[in-house]
C-alpha cells in the first residue's frame, strides 16, 4: 500500500542500521550534552534522549533495564543518566532536549544541520545567547525586548539558582565587547568571480 502518514523518519537505512546510528547518536548526547549532526537525524534522536530521560526519572529495576538497552556503553553512562541528569530534570515536566538549526556543515551538499543538546547544562547554547542579548542591550542603555525577556524566564524558569547562574553569565558577557557592530564576515561561497573567456 503505497502512501500513508509515516511516524518517523527512515533516514535511509534499514530498521537495524536506524536503530544502531539513534542508539549512537543518544549515547554520544549523553556523553558530550551537545552533539552537531543533520536535523532529520537530531529529531528523530531527540525522541530517543526524551525517553531515556524519562526512564532515568522513574529509577527503577524495569526501567534501569530499558536505559541499557539504549546506551552502547551503558557501564561508563549510566550513573551520569540516573544520577546526574535525572536531577537536573526532576522538576522539568518534559522537554529535556533542544534541536537549534544550524549553518550546513558540508558545504558541497548544503543539508540541513542542527545542534541536538540538552538543556540547563554547562553547554546550553540558548541560555548563552540571551545573556549576551541582555548584557549587550544594557551597555548600550536600553530596556531588553519582549522576546528576549520571554526567552531569559524560559532559560531560567528550571535551572536550579537560575536568577543567580544567569546574573552571573551576564556579567561574564559584558566583559566580552557586544555593543560595537562589526562588518559582517564575507560568506566565501559567495564570492562573484569573473566569467572566462
Amino acid at each position: 500500500m503505497a502512501g500513508g502518514i509515516v511516524k518517523f523518519r527512515h533516514l535511509s537505512r534499514n530498521a537495524a542500521h536506524r536503530h544502531a546510528l539513534l542508539r549512537n547518536l543518544v549515547t554520544s548526547l549523553v556523553k558530550h550534552e551537545s552533539i552537531q549532526t543533520s536535523f532529520a537525524k537530531a529529531k528523530e534522536a531527540q525522541r530517543l534522549a526524551e525517553r531515556l530521560i524519562t526512564l532515568a526519572k522513574r529509577n527503577n529495576e524495569e526501567t534501569l533495564r530499558k536505559a541499557m538497552g539504549i546506551l552502547y556503553t551503558p557501564h561508563k553512562h549510566l550513573p551520569k543518566v540516573f544520577i546526574q541528569l535525572a536531577a537536573r530534570y526532576a522538576d522539568r515536566p518534559g522537554g529535556y532536549t533542544r534541536v537549534l538549526r544550524t549553518m550546513p556543515k558540508n558545504a558541497y551538499d548544503q543539508g540541513d544541520s542542527a545542534i541536538l543538546q540538552l538543556v540547563d547544562g554547562p553547554r546550553d547554547l540558548r541560555f548563552a545567547f540571551t545573556a549576551a542579548a541582555v548584557a549587550r542591550d544594557r551597555s548600550l542603555g536600553r530596556e531588553s525586548k519582549p522576546l528576549t525577556l520571554l526567552n531569559q524566564q524560559k532559560v531560567t524558569r528550571f535551572r536550579k539558582d537560575g536568577e543567580a547562574k544567569f546574573d552571573k553569565m551576564v556579567e561574564r558577557m559584558a566583559g566580552i565587547n557586544l555593543g560595537t557592530p562589526t562588518a559582517a564576515p564575507r560568506n566565501p561561497l559567495r564570492v562573484k568571480t569573473p566569467l572566462l573567456r
